[in-house]
């Protein structure tokens, strides 16, 4: 097979299925738990996908938001925000047309964004 090509075309960010592509590739790569992709067009004007996933604990979310971080300002993608990085538990990174929620355990469980958002969802991986 392949290897799936994500690199923007420079001065050209990526967008749309590229970008959600790269974001989930590089959750992958970090080992997010529980991945999962939210169709929210309908549902809000300010995204068109969210991307939540899991870390074993604090110090992975914002290991797998910082790494995320790195590879989006490498890229030429940096993110429009980012919110709670220094605490962990619940880290959102704001990447233009996809946000992206790094949450504990404890936190996904509580805030339960999938059902609050339960629009057509796609689990990547458990």
């Amino acid at each position: 097979m392949a290897a799936l090509n994500l690199a923007p075309i420079k001065g050209i960010p990526l967008q749309g299925t590229q970008l959600l592509d790269f974001i989930v590739t590089n959750l992958e790569d970090i080992k997010a738990k529980n991945i999962v992709t939210l169709d929210v067009t309908k549902l809000s004007p300010m995204a068109d996908k969210l991307v939540i996933c899991s870390g074993t604990s604090s110090r992975h979310c914002r290991s797998i938001a910082n790494s995320l971080l790195v590879a989006a300002k490498k890229a030429g993608i940096p993110p429009l925000g980012i919110e709670g990085l220094k605490e962990g538990g619940w880290v959102l990174l704001d990447m233009n047309e996809i946000v992206v929620h790094v949450m504990d355990d404890e936190s996904r469980e509580f805030y339960n964004l999938e059902q609050l958002w339960s629009g057509n969802s796609k689990h990547i991986n458990g």
